[in-house]
């Protein structure tokens, strides 16, 4: 895939491991900043369907990118919830932190975004929980994406239909934007998988790199309800235009990146901008035992 910052996988080094050595136990949806020559890093710990699902979210610090030390965690019961997903962590621009949690609805297969917000990445579980992104009857949101850029906020988010507990595993990349990154305005629908691709099933952004008015995005698909937790990672490319808002996006036609192990996920891929012009990229993936590891690289 060029030089584009996208995980080769033999390079990599395991950052956490699963909770447990099983199919269905994760390590993994990283989200990743580097502030003041500092990693910080926000991930998801899951059982399997039955023993506990994504019960935390865990919060680290590490300053070579690789050996974090854990700081502060979120977990499931705090938000009366079935589930936790992928969290988003930032820096907002006026210096204070936001973890952006993915929750599920307890007994249904709706998801909402919570957001929490501290002084310091230590302090975001004491904060107030307050929905931001809500979803309705009809659709649940998770997974979101954020970017401030050109001013405004910018946000990109996994949407799942409700209309049949048979089919809410299918998944659109949606855009919003915000003046605050609290209050959105929804814009459309900024990738969906196409069909008889890869991605066919459903997409989900897993990061967004802004270079000037050009925007490459990161993202999870699938072909088949079966692949469900299984997704791999392709590329998709977008512009800034000059309402200030991004264009929708367009699959890049190269195939996508996967595990060497069967069945072959590869997600949630974190880009890391370097100040020397390279990433440091996170990721989870399937490993040969099933299980699913968080995984970094250094892409210069």
């Amino acid at each position: 895939m060029g030089s584009e910052p996208v995980p080769q996988w033999h390079d990599a080094a395991v950052v956490v491991e699963p909770p447990e050595v099983t199919t269905g136990s994760w390590a993994g949806a990283p989200s990743a900043v580097l502030v003041d020559g500092i990693y910080y890093l926000a991930y998801r710990l899951r059982l399997p369907i039955g023993a506990g699902r994504g019960y935390v979210n865990v919060l680290a610090k590490s300053v070579d990118g690789v050996s974090f030390e854990p700081i502060a965690e979120v977990r499931r019961e705090e938000f009366d919830s079935d589930s936790l997903e992928r969290p988003a962590l930032l820096r907002a621009p006026d210096g204070r932190w936001r973890l952006y949690v993915s929750v599920a609805t307890p007994g249904t297969k709706h998801w909402r975004v919570v957001l929490l917000e501290a002084d310091t990445p230590e302090k975001l579980p004491l904060a107030a929980p307050r929905t931001v992104l809500p979803g309705d009857d009809t659709v649940g949101v998770k997974d979101p994406v954020i970017v401030h850029a050109a001013g405004r906020w910018h946000l990109w988010a996994s949407c799942h239909p409700l209309e049949s507990d048979e089919h809410a595993d299918r998944m659109t990349t949606d855009y919003a934007t915000s003046a605050d990154g609290i209050d959105w305005t929804w814009h459309g629908t900024a990738l969906a998988g196409r069909p008889g691709e890869w991605d066919a099933r459903g997409v989900r952004f897993a990061s967004v790199v802004v270079t000037g008015e050009n925007a490459l995005a990161l993202y999870d698909g699938r072909a088949t309800a079966e692949e469900n937790w299984e997704e791999v990672t392709g590329l998709a490319h977008g512009r800034l235009g000059e309402d200030g808002l991004f264009t929708a996006f367009t699959a890049d036609p190269r195939p996508p990146k996967r595990s060497p192990f069967a069945p072959g996920g590869l997600r949630y891929v974190s880009v890391v901008p370097l100040p020397d012009g390279g990433h440091r990229v996170y990721y989870e993936g399937t490993r040969a035992d099933g299980a699913h590891e968080l995984r970094t690289e250094l892409l210069p």
